[in-house]
């Protein structure tokens, strides 16, 4: 079966800009190297229906595979900079989502 892109949804409340900073500064860089994609973020996201989700900002971003995806997630580069994250962020939701076409 052939891979699809795969979005995430990362819901987060900034409580350390700081050490969030830091976090982003090497956010990009590891992100481009696995094949990811940044799309958008939003700090003043309008929940409309269901349980709210985290105050604070919502970050979308992509890659081109699960594989590639997971690959990033699991990257020890990108582990030890998370801890930037836990510590500016520590209350964050992170979603993977596969881009499937729509059923007919």
């Amino acid at each position: 079966m052939e891979e699809v892109e795969v979005f995430f949804i990362a819901n987060l409340n900034i409580v350390d800009k700081e050490a969030y900073r830091k976090y982003e500064q090497g956010f990009f860089p590891i992100l481009k190297k696995h094949g990811g994609e940044f799309i958008t973020y939003d700090d003043s996201i309008e929940h409309l229906e269901g349980d709210s989700p985290l105050s604070g900002r919502v970050v979308i971003f992509k890659f081109p595979s699960e594989t590639a995806a997971k690959t990033w997630y699991n990257d020890p580069e990108y582990q030890a900079l998370s801890e930037f994250r836990k510590k500016g962020a520590p209350l964050v939701s992170l979603t993977m989502v596969k881009g499937l076409p729509p059923r007919n």
